[in-house]
């Protein structure tokens, strides 16, 4: 008999699989030993089942994934150190990222050492990053995105994986998505912080993953997927040294964003302090945020107001007067107003003292 009913709403939906995920956990934990075992298989490859790859992963990535939290990049990122405009590039560099990763993953959605790690609505980034990408630069934002060099490689690698060894592909999967479930919500508030960015969530909504309720139990069904494909202890090594890879392609990314960041800093000083006295050109301070900023060329001690608001604590919105009146006595009118004024002070003052 064919039953007709009516479409769940969402929140039924949200139900159905949150049932079916906490169903799923409780059969995969719940096995003993003999149960998990398969009548007529060696016990050699019994073994190799029994090696859970979420583990495997876990720990033959540890080193490198220590690697990438202490590029100096992620460290300035979770130091609320990133300018807009760096923002802006690492931004880009996620949306080619995850655009060429979910076009693999819808590739090979059908793939048996993929399919059930496809989780496209609860997952996929490339939507929400374009929702940012129109935020950060505007209805015209293609015209201006460009694929870095960092960035083309790491792109590159996924299409190839996932053309020719797509089961390679679930170690960039994990790579990325169960980072950015973990430590990506960390970095939503430093960036709305550091940058202003609305609360509403314009600007990070890669960050937001509005179908997950409950990410800890996501992650948890997701490794328990993962320890459910049959693969060989060969294959399973070889996705493990796959992970390894994307987190250093990942890595190549973070240090080309610190070098960019390195390099904009570069770029204020210059368009804001003269190399040949160190003062600002307007008569204040390169700022981020309404704090100044200094790239570590040179000394800023050298402007002595500068020095004195350090020493005092007070920097924030702080101008330098000492640049602002040499920026004044640059300017031939004022100079002669200048030289009026002293010349009629003292006119007086030889007045007053006869």
């Amino acid at each position: 008999m064919l039953v007709v009913t009516a479409a769940p709403s969402k929140n039924e939906t949200r139900g159905v699989r949150a049932a079916a995920m906490s169903a799923e956990l409780e059969t995969s934990e719940g096995l003993d030993e003999p149960e998990k075992k398969i009548s007529g298989v060696p016990e050699k490859e019994n073994h190799t089942r029994m090696a859970d790859l979420s583990e495997l992963l876990k720990e033959g990535t540890k080193e490198s994934h220590d690697r990438a939290e202490n590029t100096q990049f992620v460290k300035d990122f979770l130091k609320g150190n990133i300018r807009k405009e760096l923002f802006k590039l690492a931004t880009t560099a996620l949306y080619f990222t995850y655009s060429a990763l979910e076009e693999e993953i819808d590739r090979n959605k059908d793939h048996p050492a993929f399919a059930p790690l496809y989780f496209p609505t609860e997952l996929h980034r490339k939507k929400a990053l374009i929702r940012d990408m129109e935020y950060l630069y505007g209805e015209h934002w293609e015209e201006q995105a460009q694929c870095s060099e960092a960035t083309r490689k790491y792109v590159e690698r996924i299409h190839e994986v996932g053309q020719n060894e797509p089961e390679l592909l679930v170690a960039h999967a994990y790579t990325r998505y169960m980072g950015d479930l973990s430590g990506g919500q960390v970095l939503k508030k430093v960036a709305q912080r550091a940058l202003k960015l609305p609360s509403t969530g314009e600007g990070t909504q890669f960050y937001l993953f509005e179908n997950v309720d409950n990410a800890q139990q996501f992650k948890q069904l997701y490794r328990a997927r993962m320890n459910a494909l049959d693969l060989n202890l060969e294959t399973k090594e070889k996705i493990v040294e796959e992970a390894n890879k994307a987190f250093e392609f990942n890595m190549q990314v973070f240090n080309e964003l610190d070098q960019a960041g390195s390099l904009l800093a570069k770029e204020t000083l210059e368009d804001g302090l003269p190399a040949h006295d160190g003062l600002p050109a307007h008569g204040r301070l390169p700022t981020q945020d309404g704090l100044p900023v200094h790239d570590g060329k040179g000394d800023l001690r050298k402007c002595p107001y500068y020095a004195a608001q350090l020493d005092k604590g007070a920097l924030e919105g702080s101008s330098c007067p000492f640049g602002a009146a040499l920026a004044v006595l640059r300017r031939p009118g004022l100079q002669f107003l200048l030289a009026a004024s002293v010349a009629l002070a003292a006119g007086l003052l030889a007045w007053y003292s006869m």
